[in-house]
């Protein structure tokens, strides 16, 4: 049994060769800017925007599918004019993007999230939500999850957003540009909370995001060429990723239903309905209602 199991560990440590799992904050990230804004509380991490600076941090290593979660406490009371944001991108003048921002608002007013997917530089894909919750009281986990099908943002392991894969009908998707994780909490009062009307309220300050739960299971890429990055985390005759499973490559019925939920009770706007913006309906609009 003591050789079986030592064989067993071997396969497991070959298993798990270009992931990464873990829970602690140093392992995965590290702060980009303002380090004397950031303060620990045991596996808590406190981000904080003040008149000074806000603050972020990124990832240490870029991913190319899998699945990141982190648990956030958004900013109580009056956070009006700030925006708290976790996403991941990759870099350069046609970046893939994922986003969940947070938009503060005035006390007992709801925060709303807004989600968007840049795709070869190009967003403008925004959509709003309320959540069926208080945000600012506890902590609750936000995760992005992405394969060669489909992009999915998660709240608490609930989908608020389906981007899928149109290829077939002529639109790019994101699936060769290796990606950072970040997040970020900063003043945006110019258009943040009510199209810029209600500013930012200094005497509150300073703004505190909590962070906690770091996961990311995903597949580490290194500084390598974009046919070589998809090739390295795609799943092969020799090496099978859950991420490439038939059984994610779409949402589940209860995950459906689930969907179908948020989006009939809890969103605000969809840029696929703004008319004003967009005359034309756009093209991924006319065939996928996510």
């Amino acid at each position: 049994m003591a050789n079986r199991a030592a064989i067993l560990a071997v396969f497991a440590a070959f298993a798990m060769v270009g992931l990464a799992s873990s829970s602690k904050f140093d392992e995965l990230f590290q702060p980009s800017w303002a380090f004397d804004h950031f303060t620990n509380e045991g596996e808590v991490v406190n981000m904080k925007l003040d008149h000074f600076s806000g603050a972020g941090f990124s990832s240490k290593s870029k991913y190319l599918f899998g699945k990141v979660t982190v648990q956030i406490k958004l900013v109580e009371g009056d956070s009006a004019g700030t925006v708290t944001a976790f996403y991941m991108s990759s870099e350069g003048p046609y970046h893939n993007e994922f986003d969940f921002e947070f938009l503060g608002n005035k006390t007992g007013e709801p925060y709303l999230v807004q989600t968007n997917v840049y795709v070869n530089g190009v967003g403008n894909r925004e959509q709003r939500l309320n959540l069926w919750f208080d945000p600012t009281t506890d902590f609750h986990s936000y995760s992005i999850f992405w394969n060669q099908r489909q992009v999915v943002f998660l709240v608490d392991e609930t989908p608020v957003r389906v981007h899928s894969n149109l290829e077939h009908k002529g639109i790019p998707f994101p699936k060769d540009q290796a990606m950072g994780v970040y997040s970020s909490i900063w003043n945006a009062d110019d258009w943040a909370t009510q199209g810029g009307l209600v500013k930012t309220d200094w005497s509150h300050a300073p703004f505190v995001a909590s962070y906690k739960g770091f996961e990311i299971d995903a597949c580490a890429c290194p500084e390598v060429a974009a046919a070589d990055v998809q090739k390295q985390c795609s799943s092969s005759a020799d090496k099978r990723y859950w991420w490439d499973a038939p059984t994610v490559s779409e949402l589940n019925l209860h995950q459906s239903h689930q969907l179908v939920w948020v989006r009939a009770n809890h969103m605000v706007y969809d840029y696929c309905s703004d008319t004003a913006r967009f005359p034309a309906t756009p093209v991924e609009c006319q065939h996928h209602r996510h």
